[in-house]
């Protein structure tokens, strides 16, 4: 990755710096986005802002007639989608968590319906790409909060009507192209089993037993053969592959492909064919291994059409003969299209965000370095606009998770930063998602120790490359990201000039025991990853920043959700005031980010300007 440094750092001295954006510009509502097509691939429908909220609307695939068909102004519609020809489903982001807002409407913006009146409960998608007979199977947590029943839900009367009892350890359930609940999965909280039956009469069959580390998720029915399936499964390796398993037998009968560094992480299948079309996998850009040979002419074709984009496929009508494509880049949030197989024919829909200017935008680059005890880890970054790559102002960004990964593409928070002169290191510790079982393993129980450690080798190896200005580093995350932020703070103050915290995890004893009713029967899993509050007292202490108040000294910014069911807002209440007491330097921000509306966002980017303007800027 070497090489790489050193080609920025020739080639960024060169540009001109980027002129200042708008903080607005970068976290507006997108002008159009989510576009999706129906059924029988007459009309398209997207998302559009409408008195400041994403809102549904519909046109016909020759462009015209457009027709607003929601009409929300306190929310943003967060999911959608075709029921059929003329019906639209969609859930508002109402924040309010645990009472889900379904509604359907028509096409024509007429005949508007609320689907769900349940309180107090969870929902979660069965298979919505598949409504048969007017009826989408979901999961409600209605019946027992700690485990999910599926229902059937008539979309056209609103009955709900029960289609498997949960025995009290299915954690997820799954349905063929018939709507028909064919597999499952059950747990114990530690070991896990794929369940399987032949039809809906009959009686669900253990496949395969493994820990939770192994990981099984089926991909779609093999065409001729009712007990086959395809999947992604790391059984008996460390990176997951694309396979075929054989239900009747209980294991694995074929490889379909493997990579030799990194997780399959998803498969492309036809539902119509009942066929894999290929194999997805992310080494640092995403990349495909086609097993269709007509799907890798259509990526091909549009790849010559598009060049220098990453072409995504995000939708089709279901004779699979017109499709929704994205197209992206690390500078471009990007563009969506219609294309018309029959006639090859490609048609722009809409720029998501035409008020950033890819020449204006920063580059996203991978690197890579060693650990303290020698795992290589891989990461990104971002270097502003123009500015020689020599003893500039960093922000480190940790992911969430920590199970998660970040990902080479366009980010609207990297591309601010970079904006405002700052470069920006995502580092991908051990913990995180995409390399392997071993590499996902390797953070558990290492909060604050091993993955804190990758953290801080990259910042250090930032240092050494002459690329950041030791005097001049930032961390900040979300989430789990808040957590390393504050524990960074705490105990590597030389490091970091200043900190900024989302919603982070200031008390891990709190974070275990909220756990929700419907995480319990995982309760087992998570004392694995994380550790068990009630048995290892001493290491939940030492990595809560709560208990370290006294070893942080930079200025601090903390915004928290009030609303965040594992972060206590009394709790970070507590915090800021002990942090105050000892003259820490401190800006606090509470609000209710689950209403997901863009001026909360724009509130608290404009504070974290500002903040980081204070402090890092010469």
């Amino acid at each position: 990755m070497l090489m790489i440094v050193l080609f920025l750092m020739a080639s960024c001295s060169r540009e001109k710096h980027a002129r200042i954006i708008p903080v607005e510009d970068f976290f507006r509502n997108p002008y159009k986005n989510s576009f999706q097509i129906s059924p029988d691939g007459k009309y398209i429908s997207f998302l559009q802002s409408y008195k400041n909220r994403m809102n549904v609307f519909v046109q016909s695939v020759k462009g015209d007639s457009i027709v607003r068909v929601s009409n929300e102004s306190c929310f943003n519609i967060s999911f959608y989608f075709w029921a059929n020809n003329n019906e639209i489903v969609y859930m508002k982001d109402s924040g309010k968590g645990r009472n889900p807002e379904l509604f359907a409407v028509n096409r024509n913006g007429r005949d508007f319906r609320q689907l769900l009146t349940e309180q107090n409960v969870r929902l979660k998608f069965i298979n919505q790409n598949n409504v048969i007979n007017n009826e989408i199977l979901i999961a409600l947590n209605k019946r027992d909060s700690t485990v999910f029943d599926a229902y059937r839900l008539n979309i056209k009367t609103g009955d709900l009507k029960i289609a498997e009892r949960n025995p009290g350890n299915i954690i997820r359930w799954f349905s063929d192209e018939n709507g028909k609940l064919r597999l499952a999965l059950s747990g114990d909280g530690v070991n896990e089993t794929l369940l399987y039956r032949s039809a809906e009469s009959e009686t669900f069959n253990p496949v395969i037993t493994s820990n939770f580390k192994t990981r099984i998720t089926p991909v779609g029915f093999c065409s001729g053969n009712t007990s086959c399936i395809y999947a992604l499964s790391n059984l008996n390796r460390d990176r997951s592959a694309l396979v075929e398993i054989d239900c009747s037998q209980g294991k694995e009968t074929k490889t379909i492909f493997s990579h030799d560094s990194v997780d399959i992480s998803e498969a492309g299948y036809s539902s119509l064919q009942r066929k894999l079309l290929y194999a997805g996998f992310e080494t640092w850009k995403g990349q495909r291994y086609y097993l269709d040979d007509s799907t890798r002419n259509i990526y091909n074709y549009l790849e010559k059409l598009l060049p220098n984009t990453e072409v995504r496929i995000t939708g089709q009508d279901k004779a699979e003969e017109n499709f929704i494509v994205r197209t992206f880049t690390d500078k471009s949030p990007g563009t969506f299209y219609l294309y018309k197989r029959p006639t090859r024919e490609l048609v722009k829909l809409s720029d998501i965000n035409p008020a950033l200017p890819a020449s204006q935008m920063c580059s996203m680059k991978p690197v890579s370095f060693k650990s303290s005890d020698n795992l290589t880890i891989n990461g990104y970054l971002t270097l502003p606009l123009g500015y020689k790559a020599e003893r500039l102002p960093v922000v480190v960004i940790p992911h969430g998770g920590p199970a998660a990964r970040d990902s080479w593409g366009f980010n609207s928070e990297v591309q601010f930063l970079a904006n405002r002169g700052y470069a920006v290191l995502q580092v991908n510790f051990r913990g995180s998602k995409g390399y392997g079982k071993e590499f996902w393993i390797a953070g558990f129980k290492k909060w604050g120790s091993a993955i804190q450690s990758d953290i801080t080798a990259g910042v250090r190896w930032l240092i050494g490359e002459g690329i950041a200005d030791e005097k001049r580093i930032a961390i900040y995350g979300s989430g789990f990201g808040g957590f390393s932020a504050l524990y960074g703070l705490c105990f590597e103050s030389s490091l970091y000039k200043c900190g900024v915290s989302e919603s982070g995890f200031v008390n891990l004893f709190t974070y275990i025991k909220a756990v929700p009713p419907y995480f319990k029967p995982m309760l087992q899993m998570y004392y694995e990853m994380v550790g068990n509050p009630e048995e290892e007292i001493d290491y939940f202490r030492s990595i809560s920043p709560v208990f370290h108040t006294d070893k942080i000294k930079a200025p601090l910014l903390i915004a928290q959700n009030v609303k965040d069911p594992r972060v206590n807002v009394n709790e970070t209440n507590q915090f800021v005031k002990e942090l105050k007491n000892r003259k820490v330097q401190i800006k606090y921000l509470v609000g209710d980010s689950n209403s997901n509306n863009s001026e909360n966002q724009m509130e608290f980017y404009r504070e974290l300007e500002l903040f980081l303007n204070d402090h890092l800027k010469k």
